[in-house]
């Protein structure tokens, strides 16, 4: 009698099992297409929209990454909030390089956003706003960045004229887009904005 029951435990145990295994193989290929959805597209403005949702995590990631844990005197800052992007290019300047102007003109999008970060100096909160033009390229691969440059400027904001662009292309806001725009071409990425 024992081994009968065992025997119908075994069974249920296995049929049960088998269900699990069939019902979530039925769904697998409805959550590889959301997941490809967002980063397969080429809508620039929904793929940016998302990336600025998600930034202000993945830089603070990226800036704890970067931190020497072992000296006191660095100043990190935080990122609180990353929005208002703008899609319309700016115009060449016959002034910069040639290797920049060729590179704009071979397929790049620009992006230009704003971040707000604080920033904790002698104790005392700073707040600064940061000004970035990104420069996207769609490749094979899906998008991916070319290089960014970044001011500097006060908020709430002052008469005071931001600083002059600088590359950040290395900075932790670019190392952000880069793991994001990873992330979003491995699927991890769920589309958060409409």
């Amino acid at each position: 009698m024992k081994s009968t029951v065992k025997k119908n435990y075994g069974s249920c145990f296995v049929a049960c099992g088998l269900w699990l295994f069939v019902s979530n193989l039925s769904f697998l290929p409805v959550l590889a297409l959301k997941r490809e959805s967002l980063c397969s597209q080429q809508d620039l403005e929904l793929i940016t929209t998302n990336l600025l949702h998600d930034l202000p995590s993945y830089a603070n990631r990226a800036t704890q990454r970067a931190r020497r844990l072992t000296r006191r005197g660095d100043t990190f800052s935080y990122m609180l909030a990353a929005g208002r992007p703008e899609f319309n290019p700016l115009p060449l300047n016959p002034s910069i390089t040639s290797d920049i102007r060729n590179t704009l003109s071979e397929g790049v999008e620009q992006i230009f956003f704003t971040t707000l970060e604080r920033q904790y100096i002698a104790k005392q909160a700073v707040e600064l706003q940061q000004f970035h033009w990104l420069l996207l390229t769609n490749t094979s691969d899906g998008w991916r960045k070319v290089m960014m440059f970044t001011q500097t400027g006060t908020f709430p904001v002052t008469k005071q004229a931001p600083s002059p662009p600088r590359d950040s292309s290395d900075g932790a806001v670019a190392q952000a887009i880069d793991t994001w725009l990873r992330d979003c071409q491995a699927g991890s990425i769920r589309r958060r904005v409409p």
